[in-house]
């Protein structure tokens, strides 16, 4: 399988598409200035203690308090605060835990407000983004990811991910981190580090200690709220958490960007730094490489698949529902083999459609009736295998009686939601139209006044496809008219993103040039 990552970086925010066989399977979105990521580290306050909720509010710097529930302190969670306390008051000298005495575990049905205290400094991480109108949600189980580690303080456990399957590639790489593994500081190991060695291994282990001991020198004689450590932003994430040999290619559109993420990817894959190139079109990236086409064909309540079939996707406050839907193209032959054709080819399109639109929660699938119960445990099998590229938890649960599927999916960021419905091109929504819609004439007088008042610049016109068509078509082109009656040539761009009426006039700076 080929992987592409594209990358739209303007001055507001950076757009990241991950294509799978030339298929967007992701889409992301990340605001420039945007201060609450998923894996930040906090120093907080706790503002109040909620026992009803056995949760507690923490001011982070968020406009809404920040969510901590008891079951996300950890059993850990005394042996945190005595050693947030001791860095903040100079009594923890050293980042390193060789000779930290650990508290007594919290018990997991314990209540909150008989571990924690009102206005008291606390170690925090945020587990989820902020939503709608909720805050970040937290956590007190820290962890520090790397590309084929993750370090979790106030541990001495090791874990090798499950998606490693081979018995000894896992008792290797266990015994690996037991032998690099600093003095209770626990070690998860990631399906990246499938067939590394100790040396990349403990290079790695090495970085995510020093992102340690900046945590703990920034706790001294600090108070809240403070941003201890921040995850790397989207770009950096994804490459980190995604980057195997089957990426063939990653195009980013701004220079500088370009040259952060080659350095990014020499301290993590050398070999695959001359896979970072710069888009240099003038074309937008995301129309170069058929992105935008597919935003708008995949988005929206609607989503249609080759044979004709389709599904309608709605959404509620308490859940997601989609419909699978035949069509009306009519199979002929076996009634329940072409039903099953139609489910299997909607399973794989519904994985697509969860991790393109980050859709998280309880999800209900309406599949279309199958009798045949082999046919039902080739479904629920085959939707397993689809969702394994999904890096969100989700649980899977074989179909009900009624021929529902449900799928429970981790949340932690916003749902992506892509507004595909276009304006009236005639109306511009309003329900009225002027009393002329020739579009041509007034394009014609736009084009006359700027000749007129710019007669030594060098022009071009942005357009719809479809009026690009039409201004260039014949020898005898609008385009040639405009050339013989001006002596400047009018170059014609076309932009499929723009409304079929809409047209804008730009200098060879590519500045629009404005005439109200």
């Amino acid at each position: 399988m080929e992987k592409e990552l594209i990358i739209n970086s303007t001055p507001t925010e950076v757009e990241i598409a991950l294509l799978e066989n030339s298929k967007l399977v992701e889409i992301h979105y990340q605001k420039t200035n945007t201060n609450f990521t998923v894996g930040d580290i906090f120093l907080g306050r706790i503002r109040k203690l909620m026992p009803g909720l056995n949760a507690a509010f923490v001011d982070i710097g968020h406009k809404k308090d920040a969510f901590l529930h008891y079951t996300d302190l950890g059993p850990k969670l005394r042996s945190l605060l005595k050693y947030t306390d001791g860095a903040i008051n100079d009594g923890q000298r050293s980042y390193l835990l060789d000779n930290f005495e650990f508290e007594d575990e919290i018990i997991k049905t314990g209540k909150i407000d008989q571990v924690l205290n009102k206005r008291q400094a606390i170690l925090v991480q945020i587990l989820k983004e902020p939503i709608s109108t909720k805050g970040p949600r937290l956590s007190c189980e820290i962890t520090i990811p790397g590309r084929y580690l993750v370090l979790t303080p106030f541990s001495n456990i090791v874990a090798v991910s499950k998606k490693i399957s081979n018995k000894e590639e896992r008792e290797r790489l266990e015994q690996i981190v037991k032998s690099i593994q600093p003095k209770n500081f626990g070690l998860i190991v990631r399906t990246a580090a499938e067939g590394k060695g100790v040396q990349e291994l403990h290079e790695e282990m090495f970085l995510m200690l020093e992102k340690w001991k900046q945590i703990h020198e920034q706790l001294n004689g600090a108070t809240p709220h403070l941003k201890l450590l921040s995850e790397l932003d989207k770009t950096s994430s994804i490459l980190r958490d995604l980057l195997n040999d089957s990426f063939n290619r990653i195009m980013v559109n701004d220079k500088e960007l370009h040259y952060n993420i080659k350095n990014f990817m020499s301290g993590i894959a050398p070999n695959k730094v001359g896979i970072v190139k710069h888009h240099r079109s003038t074309r937008p990236i995301f129309e170069t490489f058929g992105i935008s086409k597919q935003i708008k064909s995949s988005f929206g309540k609607t989503a249609t698949m080759s044979s004709g079939a389709y599904l309608v996707i709605e959404h509620t406050e308490a859940m997601h529902v989609i419909d699978v839907n035949s069509g009306h193209k009519v199979v002929k032959g076996n009634q329940a083999e072409a039903a099953l054709a139609v489910n299997i080819e909607a399973a794989e399109e519904i994985a697509r459609q969860l991790r393109l639109r980050d859709i998280g929660g309880i999800i209900i699938i309406d599949f279309i009736d199958m009798r045949v119960s082999d046919h039902r445990k080739e479904l629920v099998s085959l939707m397993r295998d689809f969702m394994k590229k999904d890096r969100a938890q989700h649980t899977i649960l074989p179909l009900s009686k009624f021929g529902l599927m449900q799928i429970t999916r981790q949340r932690a960021r916003p749902e992506v939601k892509i507004n595909t419905a276009e304006k009236c091109p005639s109306c511009n929504g309003s329900g009225t139209i002027n009393p002329s819609i020739l579009l041509t004439d007034e394009i014609q007088r736009d084009l006359e006044f700027i000749v007129q008042s710019r007669p030594n610049s060098k022009i071009y016109i942005k357009v719809h496809p479809y009026v690009e068509a039409y201004l260039k078509k014949g020898f005898y082109s609008i385009q040639m008219q405009w050339y013989r009656k001006y002596f400047k040539w009018v170059a014609i761009r076309a932009d499929q993103d723009y409304r079929l009426n809409q047209y804008n006039f730009f200098d060879s700076n590519d500045d629009e040039i404005r005439l109200d």
